[in-house]
């Protein structure tokens, strides 16, 4: 195994907004950083990305380009970008060790997890092939250029797969669509309850304009490939037409680290921080984007980073003095 000859005063494992913004808050106190890219990307899928001032449908992947550049542009001595995955990471007696794809190892005294989130699809023949598509997870970041659909359908399972996250989910869809339909796949104690809290706290308007629909689904597909509209296929062989589906998947943070580093993971499955400032319970380990948040959003990702870095420039700068 070979050693890198050059150490830093951050590792950044991940090259997302994220970690991007970590980089560029440690740059301006002149700090050395290294940021390692492996590739994958959670809105990659995505031609588009919505609700960040300044980069509203705009492409991520330019987002990322252009962020990087800016930073190769003007702090090209304190940025070092990596493109390997990186496969071990481990704390020292002098900070922290990662090493990559090649074996080769890399040092810092601070360590950024800003690996992300992989969504985790559920058992449904195309869904992901509807899945950015058709099937959107977040209403803020898809949806608004579909607006005006007859109907839009939520899919109760999984994230969206309760009473509350279902309702919420198809209030909002009402903000694009005429109707919303629930459909729990099968769920019928789950339609029973949206059906129960709908009568209990819907005005007459969302009363009237939301249903469910149990029935089993058989499959899913898009009904053309120019608009959003997804064809609902159920086990007995009928078929519906809707708009689009909302659908929170299940999923589960990218990389091996929380648990090579012995990092506590909340009841959701994210990496858990300490306080505002997004540092884990071991010292010198931050985490930060999607994969320390339930509130998965670029505008949040970009936020994390920029607080962490200051987090952590305060203690580079205790340390180092």
């Amino acid at each position: 195994m070979s050693t890198a000859n050059t150490s830093f005063d951050a590792l950044i494992i991940g090259g997302g907004p994220a970690g991007l913004s970590v980089a560029t808050g440690l740059v301006r106190q002149v700090y050395k950083v290294a940021v390692f890219d492996s590739g994958v990307y959670r809105n990659a899928p995505s031609k588009h990305m919505h609700n960040l001032a300044a980069w509203d449908h705009k492409s991520p992947a330019e987002f990322r380009s252009t962020a990087r550049q800016g930073l190769l542009d003007r702090y090209a001595d304190l940025v070092q970008f990596v493109e390997k995955q990186v496969d071990v990471a481990k704390k020292t007696d002098s900070g922290f060790e990662i090493v990559d794809a090649d074996g080769i190892t890399w040092t810092g005294r601070k360590l950024f997890i800003a690996t992300g989130w992989e969504d985790l699809f559920p058992n449904i023949p195309g869904y992901s092939e509807c899945w950015t598509k058709g099937i959107f997870h977040c209403l803020f970041c898809h949806g608004y250029e579909d607006r005006g659909k007859s109907s839009a359908g939520v899919l109760g399972m999984n994230f969206s797969g309760s009473s509350p996250m279902a309702l919420h989910l198809a209030r909002m869809v009402l903000r694009l669509a005429d109707k919303a339909v629930i459909y729990t796949n099968g769920g019928d104690s789950l339609g029973e309850q949206i059906k129960s809290d709908l009568t209990a706290t819907g005005t007459g308007g969302a009363k009237s304009r939301i249903t469910v629909d149990n029935r089993k689904i058989m499959g899913l597909s898009m009904k053309s490939t120019d608009s959003s509209s997804i064809v609902i296929k159920f086990e007995d062989g009928s078929e519906v037409v809707e708009g689009f589906l909302a659908h929170g998947p299940m999923g589960q943070i990218n990389g091996p680290f929380a648990e090579q580093l012995g990092l506590e993971l909340t009841p959701t499955g994210d990496i858990k921080t300490e306080g505002q400032m997004f540092e884990t319970q071991v010292k010198g380990v931050f985490a930060v984007g999607d994969c320390a948040t339930m509130m998965k959003a670029v505008s949040q990702a970009i936020g994390m980073g920029c607080l962490a870095a200051g987090a952590a420039a305060a203690q580079l700068g205790v340390e180092l003095a």
